[in-house]
């Protein structure tokens, strides 16, 4: 599935390294080229926290000399088109999840890949993905949570990219709410069934994008099983809850959708239905007429009414008496 658009407004505006600092008890301390980045990690109290945007594959090989990363990972983390997941190399994470956001009418998606380990965290970019400079900003500025290091960066990160979906999810909440009043008025005309079906489909998508990620955070629950601080289990616990939210509203948003398409289907029957009903009372009621008509156009030789002065009259009176009866009945049983 072809999910990550070659759209220029989504991609990173800068390619390669986009920040990187050197933290000790949760404050900036430095700069660091990526030359010089595992250096400072091996420090006992030092943090490095790399942000990358679109590598090269020369760019990912100098990072992993750096850092050690394990091939598997590198060779993952220079491809888009992963499935969100958590997988574990020695004392290191990496971690895949799917960014979302609304380009042009349609849900765009991309990827961050982190690499979590003792003294760093680097997290890879591709696609549609808002800038994490205000993760960054927000963490430098609670020095005490971020003195809880690598840990605390991977939360801030994952928390950040769940609380992007809502955006999202509120953009298609206010265009299938104007769906429902359309359908209210009248039925939905071609170009409308056709956004019902895009949402439907881009929701799926969706969904499909934030589900792993419940099973992401529950691992990282776990700290008997991965190497993250028990200090911060409670806080991949709120990121857990955040995911099931906007789950639990995806699935609602769909259903919506299906019942909207139902209704817009049963209220063109219904239509499809009355004018059928109409055109069958017509039909009924123009058949006496032509009936009549009919008989008497068939010049048999013995017909004795013929002959009577006011036999033209009598025929009218009893076509017209017999529509009158007709479309009286037809507009008491609502077919007219």
């Amino acid at each position: 599935m072809d999910w990550l658009p070659d759209h220029p407004s989504v991609v990173c505006g800068t390619q390669g390294v986009v920040a990187s600092g050197v933290y000790v008890g949760g404050r900036r301390i430095a700069d660091v080229a990526i030359e010089e980045a595992g250096q400072w990690a091996r420090r006992p109290g030092h943090v490095v926290w790399l942000g990358l945007c679109e590598p090269s594959p020369e760019l990912l090989h100098r990072v992993q000399v750096q850092f050690g990363l394990h091939d598997l990972a590198i060779e993952d983390a220079g491809k888009a088109h992963q499935r969100p997941k958590i997988e574990q190399y020695g004392d290191a994470l990496f971690v895949v999840a799917r960014t979302a956001q609304m380009v042009e009418g349609r849900i765009a998606f991309g990827e961050t890949h982190l690499f979590v380990g003792h003294g760093y965290v680097v997290s890879v970019r591709h696609g549609a993905s808002t800038s994490y400079a205000g993760v960054r900003g927000r963490a430098e500025a609670s020095p005490l949570m971020l003195a809880h290091g690598e840990d605390y960066i991977l939360y801030a990160i994952l928390d950040f990219i769940v609380d992007n979906y809502r955006p999202v999810l509120e953009t298609i909440q206010a265009e299938v709410e104007e769906i429902e009043d359309c359908v209210l008025a009248s039925n939905l005309g071609e170009h409308a069934v056709e956004r019902l079906y895009m949402l439907r489909r881009d929701l799926l998508r969706l969904r499909t994008a934030v589900r792993p990620l419940v099973e992401v955070c529950r691992r990282l629950e776990h700290v008997e099983a991965l190497a993250i601080d028990a200090a911060m289990q409670p806080l991949f616990r709120d990121v857990t809850d955040h995911v099931y939210r906007v789950q639990e509203e995806i699935d609602a948003l769909r259903e919506v959708l299906a019942f909207a398409f139902e209704a817009s289907q049963m209220i063109g029957q219904a239509q499809q239905t009355a004018i059928t009903r109409k055109l069958a009372a017509w039909a009924a009621i123009l058949a006496v007429p032509t009936a009549v008509a009919g008989i008497y156009g068939m010049n048999f030789e013995y017909m004795p009414e013929l002959k009577w002065h006011v036999g033209y009259f009598a025929v009218l009176g009893v076509i017209l008496l017999s529509c009158a009866m007709l479309y009286r009945k037809f507009r008491r049983d609502r077919w007219l």
